[in-house]
């Protein structure tokens, strides 16, 4: 069975650079392949797995409707298709997986740019499946969406098993966490655990803070420092996962996803 574990939350507070620890501690200490699903248009969680980004998700989709637009200009006897006769899912299916970015125990796949003009809904159904079809052959999906829940529910699979709302400790972060906890019990995904992760926490929580958290109905998983060495990684652009296993980051994140799997 793929155990599937999602991150949200508000854009700016560290839901990548988590994301990155999870897939290190999945790396280390866990068996099995790791499939990393960047649903961010950004497309930055490559920068933090040290892998080259070459394609994203969107761009392939964006040049197979170019193709077909061609195909229907040219008014040939496929039109609307694909040149040789390639049907749109074995195009999309043979380009996605060619898409992937592979590292030593982890593989990357960037959604990448939104839709443009014009009817998405067949091309990203496919593309769903698509997706999905390939996650089943992992033991673990580690999806890094956008700010809110809706790419989760438009793109990637379907059954998360552990949520991870990462915030800051300010109020409009927490705020925002709480709205997309509320959110994705609206939305067509089957999610069996959701947990509240504080990031860039200067000491303990101020007591208004743990007040708040206690409201939310969101168990809190834990805190992670704020930290000079982290910063300095991101600032020289060096990947995240190679950050040493006694990083008070790294080790916070592990010791939340040890009590839950």
């Amino acid at each position: 069975m793929t155990i599937t574990i999602a991150l949200a939350g508000k854009g700016g507070v560290g839901k990548t650079t988590v994301a990155g620890m999870v897939i290190k501690y999945l790396a280390q200490n866990q068996p099995g392949s790791i499939l990393a699903i960047d649903a961010d248009p950004s497309s930055n969680l490559n920068m933090v797995l040290g892998l080259d980004l070459e394609w994203t998700v969107g761009d392939i989709r964006e040049d197979m409707l170019q193709q077909v637009k061609s195909t229907l200009v040219e008014g040939g006897a496929a039109m609307g298709g694909l040149p040789g006769g390639v049907s749109k899912r074995e195009y999309l299916e043979y380009h996605v997986r060619s898409s992937l970015a592979e590292g030593s125990r982890f593989d990357l796949i960037a959604m990448g740019r939104g839709e443009g003009q014009g009817c998405y809904c067949a091309v990203n159904h496919n593309l769903r499946e698509v997706v999905d079809g390939m996650s089943k052959h992992y033991a673990y999906v580690v999806i890094d969406n956008e700010a809110g829940m809706e790419h989760l529910s438009r793109h990637t699979t379907r059954d998360v098993q552990h949520l991870l709302v990462v915030s800051d400790p300010s109020q409009r972060g927490l705020v925002a966490a709480q709205r997309i906890a509320d959110i994705s019990r609206e939305l067509d995904i089957r999610i069996e655990h959701s947990y509240l992760m504080i990031n860039r926490v200067n000491g303990t929580l101020p007591p208004e803070t743990g007040t708040f958290v206690e409201k939310m109905g969101l168990p809190l998983l834990g805190t992670i420092a704020a930290d000079a060495e982290l910063a300095s990684f991101d600032a020289t652009g060096k990947p995240l996962v190679d950050l040493p296993d006694e990083s008070p980051v790294y080790q916070a994140v592990a010791t939340m996803l040890k009590a839950i799997l």
